[in-house]
């Protein structure tokens, strides 16, 4: 699985970016927004989901690895492949998308082109208590994703490799840097299996 890569842009579309990863152009598509907010010769670093099939390898990029979870989470449900899971995050930021989800609100599903209301009724039966709480909703335990740095993605893709679930391990990693400043990887990483029950 590639996770992640960095590199310099080689070329940007209206859906993609041609990125250069020691010496080879990776194609990789993202939202229209992602993509126009970069150009050629851009320093650039993305959160990566790669989708195997029988007769393509398709990479995916995303600006934070929340995306990206939030992409393949969406294609756990019967008819969500990742062209449709990638137009979910076209349309909708996470934020908004997990609250469309998370709150029931089919009209805001529906405005994603391929999905109707039938579909949009089985992504919120199926994902409603996966989702989590948005950042900022009463009640609910803020997304961890908008304030994580880059060595607190490190550590959440480490959890998860452990076993747990992206909402557990960035729950977890934000709490322990919410009460502690100034850890380094490894003993943030500490912190949050301690908080975690390990």
């Amino acid at each position: 699985m590639i996770s992640s890569l960095s590199g310099t842009v080689l070329s940007a579309g209206l859906d993609h970016v041609v990125v250069e990863v020691g010496g080879v152009g990776l194609l990789v598509h993202t939202t229209p927004a992602a993509a126009s907010s970069t150009r050629a010769g851009a320093q650039l670093r993305l959160a990566t989901s790669l989708v195997v099939r029988e007769d393509s390898l398709t990479l995916f990029g995303f600006d934070t690895a929340a995306e990206r979870d939030l992409f393949e989470l969406v294609q756990t449900v019967s008819g969500v492949g990742p062209r449709l899971a990638l137009a979910m995050l076209a349309v909708h930021a996470p934020d908004p998308l997990r609250t469309a989800i998370a709150g029931n609100d089919v009209t805001a599903l529906t405005k994603v082109p391929g999905i109707g209301k039938k579909g949009a009724e089985r992504i919120v039966l199926e994902l409603k208590d996966k989702v989590g709480a948005p950042a900022g909703s009463p009640g609910g335990v803020p997304s961890a994703a908008p304030v994580l740095s880059t060595d607190q993605d490190q550590v959440v893709e480490a959890l998860v490799g452990l076993g747990w679930n992206a909402k557990q391990a960035g729950d977890a990693v934000a709490s322990v840097t919410a009460e502690t400043d100034g850890l380094d990887v490894a003993e943030t990483l500490r912190a949050a299996l301690r908080r975690l029950g390990r």
